[in-house]
């Protein structure tokens, strides 16, 4: 009976669940606009005219995109005829989908063998697996992803499978005679070729793979210094892993060094072509006050293309009465040609400079921390009409309200894993020790790395969603219970 209502509850949240994506599809589509043309246009031009180029007449190559993407909606465009969604769109939510069945069964897998009285025949384990996939499955800030011409659904669908693959190659090899068997390579090409999916869909993926090949280095040292295999045959699995995702990776280089003479593994920081001097002057002055993702709209995506103006910047952006006519004077001659000049350039580096010298704490620390946090508790659901000074209520009441309960929701996911964690750690990982370290490596290393950027952009903590619901899930371990070897009823869990 608990196994027919687990089936039946799993079947409910994947039809529920595809259900929302389908809401999304229909009736909260953004429109082909900035990076979603970009990534339309080159899958048209690699199909129509077999050059990997995005503008220019005649068509120029370019680099400012890895073509893992575009290349996905290649085939699309080459079956169906669209290179803006249709088939695409479809396959990325049926992938989507089955990262949701992914992530419930890692997390059943993951709270497997549990011991206490609430634990028999596997049904906390059962429990935490269902609740996973109802998390994946009706959460919004991925669902919504799935229904866009972007690369995020299937960035965090390669999350999924790497994690997945992992799991099922760390217990094989543990289980096993810690030897490269035909089920053990098996996955370790699983987990390679999502990796380097990973990062051909985005070039900060290269993370995943900075998580996972550590993980598996450490279980084949492990069984090297355990039992005495030998070593070429323990860190076989990490180097097939790392070849695999390193092949993509050269054929691009080669690419770019063929046709740009150019070292260029990845795309450019600022997805600029090669001839393009991106204007960091401006962007080292922005970091030194932007916060919210509403400043992204204001000033940061309009400069060198559209008028900015001085009422949509925060006080925190002038320090004195001085630093204002400084800025309104930069903004002046911007304005009168809307195009980026070095000498523009210049003239925001030194108001930068001088932001950063009069207050650095502010700039290194308090800042990048802020605009992270924006990342973390700001709602996702960039594709709504939310506006997005959402907590302005009297402006715009019920889409406020409507934001804000999406923010709510995405707190209750925040704290549901943080809750899990603290579970999974006081049953001491249930023997999981490798698989923790690579998923809350993966998600440290992200953080990190959202500290360096100019802009706050919620999206670029999706990746770390997986992460999130499989610890959210792991809440319902009950406390009356530990891991196999920890007795139940010690005082934290300890024998």
């Amino acid at each position: 009976m608990v196994e027919w209502r687990t089936r039946y509850g799993w079947g409910l949240a994947l039809v529920a669940g595809g259900l929302l994506r389908l809401l999304f599809f229909y009736s909260l589509r953004p429109p082909v606009t900035g990076d979603s043309l970009i990534y339309g246009t080159l899958a048209r031009n690699l199909v129509a005219h077999h050059l990997y180029g995005y503008s220019g007449t005649p068509l120029q190559p370019t680099l400012i995109r890895l073509p893992g993407y575009p290349l996905f909606l290649s085939v699309g465009y080459s079956l169906s005829g669209n290179a803006f969604g249709g088939l695409a769109l479809w396959v990325q939510m049926a992938l989507d989908l089955t990262g949701c069945a992914l992530l419930g069964v890692l997390a059943e897998r993951l709270t497997f063998g549990l011991k206490g009285d609430e634990a028999e025949s596997g049904r906390v384990s059962a429990r935490v697996g269902l609740a996973a996939v109802w998390l994946a499955a009706l959460c919004p800030f991925t669902a919504n992803y799935a229904a866009a011409l972007m690369p995020e659904s299937l960035s965090v669908f390669c999350v999924v499978l790497a994690l997945f693959g992992l799991e099922r190659w760390n217990t094989g090899w543990r289980n096993g005679a810690g030897g490269p068997g035909a089920a053990s390579r098996v996955w370790t090409v699983v987990i390679g070729c999502s990796l380097a999916g990973a990062v051909l869909l985005r070039p900060d993926q290269g993370l995943l793979a900075a998580a996972v090949l550590p993980a598996m280095l450490w279980t084949g040292w492990q069984t090297w210094a355990r039992k005495g295999t030998r070593f070429i045959r323990c860190i076989e699995p990490a180097a097939l892993a790392g070849l695999l995702f390193l092949l993509p990776l050269l054929a691009w280089s080669a690419r770019n060094w063929r046709v740009f003479h150019a070292i260029q593994p990845l795309a450019p920081r600022y997805a600029q072509e090669l001839n393009e001097t991106p204007p960091v002057g401006f962007y080292r002055w922005y970091r030194s006050w932007a916060i919210e993702y509403k400043s992204n709209l204001d000033i940061y995506w309009r400069y060198d293309d559209d008028p900015i103006h001085l009422g949509d910047l925060p006080a925190r952006a002038m320090d004195n009465l001085q630093q204002r006519r400084q800025t309104q004077a930069v903004f002046d001659r911007y304005n009168e040609i809307q195009s980026a000049t070095p000498e523009l350039d210049a003239e925001f580096a030194r108001i930068a400079d001088e932001r950063i010298a009069d207050d650095p704490l502010r700039y290194y620390l308090v800042l990048p921390v802020a605009r992270e946090l924006d990342m973390w508790l700001r709602p996702r659901l960039e594709f709504a009409p939310i506006p997005v000074d959402w907590w302005v209520f009297s402006r715009h009441p019920w889409p406020s309200a409507e934001a804000a309960a999406y923010a709510l929701l995405n707190a209750g996911y925040l704290m549901l894993a943080l809750a899990g964690l603290l579970r999974w750690r006081r049953i001491r990982w249930n023997g999981r020790e490798v698989l923790a370290f690579a998923m809350l490596g993966f998600v440290v290393l992200r953080c990190a790395l959202l500290l360096t950027l100019d802009n706050s952009e919620p999206r670029y903590t999706l990746e770390c969603l997986p992460v999130v619901m499989v610890l959210g899930a792991m809440s319902l371990v009950p406390r009356t219970i530990a891991a196999p070897g920890i007795r139940a009823d010690t005082p934290g869990g300890s024998s």
